[in-house]
């Protein structure tokens, strides 16, 4: 593809104490004192102070706690707690038919990150585990390969167990509504979202509208990966990053914001394309259009809640589509005692 692997270029990782300056000090003890030792204040503060808690994510998680923070919002630290064992037998007692597509595909997610350039190397290997598990823990759905991005992300902050479940929290709607529909055949959620958007491109951004129309453009020509990695594909990391914050506790509302703000930063640019300029411009936007302190305040000022709720009637009643399910327990059958 075109799109620029900015994403794998970076390594997460925490900064030795030493080089965090005093305000960063100071906001991760605030953050420290929000989470509680292991995340026990963690419920308690978001009831207390919801405000605080959105503002905060807003501004970024930082490093040295965002594995963590990332599995109390999700609600995957929940689902860890409540199947103790479950993702070894996963891992070591079934199998997947899909073990031969994961093993194929792993060299393609974030191949330039350090943790994951070594073939059969504990990065690889631990992409492959939990890919493997939720393919055997939710055999409908089973592998795609966009859900090597979101493990891949995972894995950079988190053990491998904690990574499955918080692939389970996400693909089964834990706290939010569920993926899996961007994975499943046909690819449904994909569709419902694309529907979304480019409504919304002509609601808010009513010439560069029109013009998609001139030039015969569709989401589906660039914003697909958008929704099926959350913009951890081709994205810079620090702005991918600064994004999943985000849409861990407020869904994928986000995603929309930035795809907007996208366009309407590029707006004056993208009028003048026409159809070959326009797909490259559109899978390639350029570093000051994506930089996070900017780009994210200007998607958080597109309000969009009730309106996506509206258009997600329209879609579903245009279509038949039944509403979303909730979380369901694995069934397993353990081979060995």
């Amino acid at each position: 593809m075109e799109e620029k692997k900015r994403t794998d270029e970076f390594e997460a990782g925490t900064a030795p104490p030493s080089r965090l300056n005093n305000r960063e000090e100071r906001r991760v003890q605030k953050w420290r004192k929000m989470i509680g030792t292991g995340g026990s204040d963690w419920k308690y503060y978001v009831r207390r102070k919801p405000n605080v808690v959105k503002r905060r994510i807003r501004k970024g998680i930082p490093d040295c706690l965002r594995g963590l923070v990332w599995q109390l919002i999700s609600g995957s630290r929940d689902l860890l707690l409540m199947n103790p064992g479950v993702y070894e037998q996963l891992v070591i007692y079934e199998t997947s038919a899909s073990e031969l597509d994961i093993i194929r595909d792993i060299s393609r997610t974030f191949p330039s990150h350090v943790f994951f350039q070594q073939r059969h190397g504990p990065g690889q290997r631990s992409l492959y585990n939990v890919l493997k598990a939720y393919s055997v823990y939710d055999r409908d759905v089973g592998y795609v390969q966009g859900m090597g991005f979101l493990a891949g992300l995972l894995l950079l902050y988190m053990s491998e167990e904690d990574a499955f479940w918080l692939l389970v929290a996400l693909l089964k709607g834990a706290v939010h509504a569920p993926m899996e529909g961007l994975y499943q055949a046909g690819l449904p959620l994909v569709q419902q979202y694309l529907f979304q958007f480019e409504q919304l491109v002509k609601e808010h951004l009513p010439k560069l509208g029109r013009h998609f129309d001139e030039e015969m453009i569709n989401p589906s020509m660039y914003a697909s990966q958008w929704f099926i990695t959350v913009f951890s594909y081709s994205f810079p990391f620090p702005l991918a990053l600064r994004i999943w914050d985000v849409f861990l506790y407020e869904g994928v509302k986000i995603v929309f914001q930035i795809g907007l703000a996208l366009l309407s930063s590029c707006h004056d640019n993208l009028m003048k394309l026409s159809f070959e300029k326009l797909i490259h411009a559109l899978r390639n936007f350029p570093d000051e259009a994506m930089n996070p302190d900017s780009l994210l305040p200007n998607a958080f000022s597109i309000k969009l809640s009730k309106r996506l709720i509206e258009l997600e009637k329209q879609y579903n009643d245009r279509n038949g589509v039944s509403s979303h399910k909730q979380v369901k327990q694995p069934r397993l059958s353990r081979k060995a005692s």
